[in-house]
């Protein structure tokens, strides 16, 4: 891979760790409606005016019912179920949990008749993460906490489906435009419960601040990069970000926020990890990667129009 792929890589991997940190900071001063509304639209208001200048929009007509099917299940939806969970949750919990994306991805995938065989190095890849996965949940399934950890497990969800949806039914289209396009129907679908939530006083300048962060840096300049970077490496080795964020997701909770590190979520990660890597091994030709929402995550894309 060239020095500007690793730069690339580096920069999406630590881009698409940071959103639950801000999250978590955001949720102190502002509705769980706000929020998104705030990411959702500074997003879309730097990659609109890019897909319509290169044409982007054009070619999306046609799919609409897919498109705002696409939207709800990978952004309208888990990113609400995000955002309330962190207000209970820490943010590197969270990271974690998220992280068995692929493992979710894979058995979705099976299920839905997807090429994709069950091999033993599999099966040992969804027990591990599974494994992981029990860890972290164990300890918050009595006493109230067990909603939070549904909302995450339904984030997953989402997350997995998400790229199905994309590939099968999307996958020809430009990555960016469908992005813009998903991102503006998520505003607009976000702006009355935002407003009917506003809040009375101006937020904190930490709180604005993690706002801005997740539009502008995890929203939209983390898709633009992240175009560059499939097509710079390749979408296979794109996706070995998704390997990295729960880690960058877990240091900054403990170094940032003070989030307790124990021995639980350490070998839950190992778990987690392990496990996702294994059940991703291809034994068949990858899928196509799918597009690029999601924050977090661990995702594979579809591959968007890298014309720039």
């Amino acid at each position: 891979m060239s020095r500007r792929g690793w730069v690339l890589f580096g920069l999406m991997s630590v881009i698409w760790g940071v959103p639950y940190l801000l999250i978590k900071v955001a949720d102190g001063g502002v509705s769980v409606p706000v929020l998104v509304f705030a990411r959702v639209a500074i997003g879309s208001a730097v990659l609109l005016p890019l897909a319509i200048r290169r044409g982007q929009l054009r070619v999306l007509a046609g799919r609409w019912r897919w498109l705002a099917l696409f939207a709800v299940v990978e952004i309208m939806l888990p990113w609400a179920l995000l955002s309330d969970a962190e207000r209970h949750l820490s943010s590197s919990l969270t990271g974690l949990l998220i992280a068995a994306v692929p493992i979710i991805g894979l058995v979705l995938a099976r299920l839905t008749g997807g090429p994709e065989r069950l091999t033993a190095a599999r099966w040992a890849g969804l027990l591990a993460g599974l494994g992981g996965v029990a860890l972290l949940a164990g300890p918050h399934l009595t006493g109230g906490g067990a909603w939070p950890i549904a909302e995450v497990i339904l984030v997953a969800l989402c997350y997995a489906t998400g790229p199905l949806i994309a590939n099968r039914k999307l996958g020809d289209l430009p990555g960016l435009g469908m992005t813009a396009v998903c991102l503006a129907a998520a505003a607009l679908v976000y702006a009355v419960p935002a407003a009917l939530t506003w809040p009375s006083r101006v937020p904190s300048a930490a709180v604005l601040g993690s706002l801005a962060g997740l539009g502008v840096l995890c929203t939209a300049l983390a898709f633009v990069l992240f175009f560059q970077l499939i097509a710079e490496a390749g979408p296979a080795r794109a996706t070995v970000i998704t390997y990295v964020n729960p880690a960058v997701a877990v240091a900054l909770g403990v170094g940032v926020l003070g989030e307790p590190l124990t021995p639980e979520i350490v070998a839950a990660f190992v778990l987690i990890l392990s496990g996702s890597v294994l059940a991703t091994r291809s034994g068949l030709p990858r899928p196509r990667p799918a597009r690029d929402l999601p924050p977090a995550v661990a995702e594979v894309r579809p591959q968007p129009d890298t014309g720039s």
